[in-house]
């Protein structure tokens, strides 16, 4: 340990701070866990547990992401649960020809800050209700609640996110607006709370990572736009 860093700054290293979106929910979490301490102190003890999940859940760690142009990096903390050829969702204007679309699934534990998965200008960003089915699954693309977003880039073509609910997620947060520009790895939404994000490649692009793998948003490199690398094999041991 170096001169200086002591057992408590290592401590605080690891913590994480609360997303501003996070605060009136750590705010209720509080005063119901002060009002049940008052009134009876058992229940108190269990809600004081809520309140510190809470919190947890709307951490916003800082990320060190790669700046090399090409690089797409992933939208959001979880397992990578799906990569797949498939036509992209006809609202998002991407045309019929068939994309990589590399899903990764959120649980309750993971970060559910998002981050733009490449630098360029919001197209198009349109919400569409659904259901709310188990985001693992493949057709919760289509029937669960939505927000799908298009960034175009200078140079290396189109590229789609689609936040998805899942069973327990019931709302979704986006930051940005169409005409904005995002830098990679830029916060822009959540979800609330367990949920699916979608990353749609440009034509003819491979991804770089495998299914079970875990990704961490603005971090993990899910493709790069500038090379003919074909997709990787991988090895679960």
């Amino acid at each position: 340990m170096s001169k200086g860093h002591g057992i408590l700054d290592t401590i605080f290293d690891q913590l994480s701070p609360v997303h501003p979106d996070g605060h009136k929910f750590v705010g209720i979490a509080a005063a119901v866990t002060l009002l049940f301490f008052f009134l009876y102190p058992p229940l108190g003890w269990i809600c004081a547990g809520i309140t510190a999940w809470v919190i947890y859940f709307f951490r916003d760690p800082q990320r060190v992401t790669p700046l090399r142009p090409g690089l797409v990096v992933s939208a959001a903390d979880g397992k990578i649960s799906g990569i797949e050829k498939v036509v992209p969702p006809a609202e998002m204007g991407l045309g019929s020809e068939p994309r990589t679309r590399i899903s990764t699934f959120l649980s309750v534990f993971d970060v559910h800050i998002n981050r733009a998965p490449i630098a360029g200008r919001v197209v198009r960003s349109i919400y569409i209700p659904g259901t709310f089915l188990n985001a693992a699954l493949d057709k919760a693309s289509e029937d669960n609640e939505r927000r799908l977003i298009v960034i175009e880039t200078p140079a290396e073509g189109d590229v789609g996110v689609v936040q998805i609910a899942g069973l327990v997620a019931r709302r979704i947060v986006t930051f940005c607006e169409v005409g904005d520009t995002l830098g990679t790895g830029q916060r822009f939404g959540l979800i609330r709370f367990g949920s699916r994000v979608d990353v749609y490649l440009p034509p003819g692009k491979n991804a770089l990572v495998s299914v079970g793998q875990r990704a961490v948003a603005g971090e993990t490199v899910l493709a790069d736009l500038q090379s003919i690398e074909p997709e990787r094999e991988a090895r679960h041991a």
